[in-house]
């Protein structure tokens, strides 16, 4: 099964992840606080690169949470592309895009249709649903934001990948 999928996951799906390419904007040692500002200055940095060719996506949106998303995180912001970039890219906000992959190995998968705000609740389900079948998180919590931003909050659909160990 695809981490990237046209159709969305059950409630605790089991899938493998691929090294899927990725161009990312890094943010180290952030907290649940520092997410809006992230987001907005990673992804209008990225788009504007979008815009110039320099990259090609290849899917959605998604970012990457490494370590406890409950405390202080890593976390990268991007996007699946058809090629990685050579080297760092700088932007017009200061920040730098950089070559990544989508983390290899066992992992568990669900859809929240429905608002951002509700992240934290499918987030806490599939850790539960996860766990009834014995997976532990492998501290990595991918998050693919397959609706784009603009759609009705009721309609979005984001896909929630969690590493296991």
């Amino acid at each position: 099964m695809s981490a990237l999928p046209d159709a969305p996951f059950g409630p605790a799906d089991r899938l493998d992840l691929d090294a899927v390419p990725l161009a990312v904007i890094r943010h180290k040692g952030i907290r649940i606080a520092d997410l809006p500002a992230a987001f907005d200055a990673s992804y209008s940095a990225i788009a504007l690169t979008f815009a110039g060719d320099v990259l090609i996506p290849t899917g959605p949106a998604l970012a990457i949470y490494h370590g406890d998303p409950m405390g202080v995180f890593d976390l990268e912001i991007g996007y699946p592309v058809q090629s990685p970039p050579d080297h760092p890219i700088p932007t017009a906000s200061g920040s730098v895009i950089v070559a990544s992959t989508l983390p290899e190995g066992p992992a568990v998968a669900t859809t929240l249709l429905g608002s951002y705000e509700e992240l934290g609740a499918a987030w806490a389900g599939l850790v539960e649903r996860a766990g009834a079948e014995g997976l532990r998180p492998g501290g990595v919590w991918i998050e693919v934001y397959v609706s784009d931003p603009s759609t009705a909050p009721a309609e979005l659909r984001t896909d929630l990948l969690m590493q296991t160990a």
